[in-house]
């Protein structure tokens, strides 16, 4: 990435719109394919998806961005800890998100992915109060909404992956099983 990219207000609700149309695919035919049953085995191969991909995801963002904007969010000993802790945390979230969806009435498969997606709105409130739009001079400008709002629909598609992965898992555990 250029040294001197600026990360503004249009870029981040156009990443949201983009992020948004890729969700408009994804979210229906995993609400189609994915059964309520199919749903309720998936708890363990829910937890380890998320925690490879969000482990994956931090390790990538730290390992890329530390120096031009987690560096200004996070205190120093989080560049080596925070793909760690995201590893236990998103296992963690992802059974939470599994039981809310499972409790509450209406589509599970639809409630845990839309309660990712919430989830990601609410980590980047609390971003924005440490200062990523403020701090990092490739933020600085950049509308604190448009960076909640960005959130929302990134996240969603990370739990659509997520969902994916534990399916597909299933899928081949089902397969072998059947043998």
């Amino acid at each position: 990435m250029p040294p001197d990219i600026q990360i503004t207000t249009e870029l981040l609700y156009t990443g949201a719109l983009l992020f948004a149309l890729m969700d408009a695919v994804y979210v229906p035919l995993l609400v189609w394919r994915v059964s309520e049953d199919s749903f309720r085995r998936l708890k363990w191969a829910l937890v380890i998806s998320a925690a490879l991909v969000w482990w994956g995801i931090w390790s990538w963002a730290i390992g890329n961005f530390w120096e031009t904007v987690y560096i200004y969010v996070f205190p120093p000993w989080a560049e080596t800890w925070v793909p760690r802790i995201a590893f236990f945390a998103a296992g963690a979230v992802a059974l939470g998100l599994w039981a809310l969806a499972l409790r509450i009435k209406g589509n599970p498969v639809l409630i845990f992915l839309l309660s990712g997606g919430v989830l990601g709105s609410l980590t980047h409130v609390w971003a924005v109060y440490r200062g990523v739009v403020t701090k990092p001079p490739m933020l600085q400008g950049a509308s604190p909404l448009g960076a909640v709002v960005f959130a929302f629909f990134e996240y969603l598609l990370y739990w659509c992956v997520i969902l994916t992965l534990a399916k597909s898992y299933d899928w081949v555990r089902m397969k072998l099983r059947s043998k």
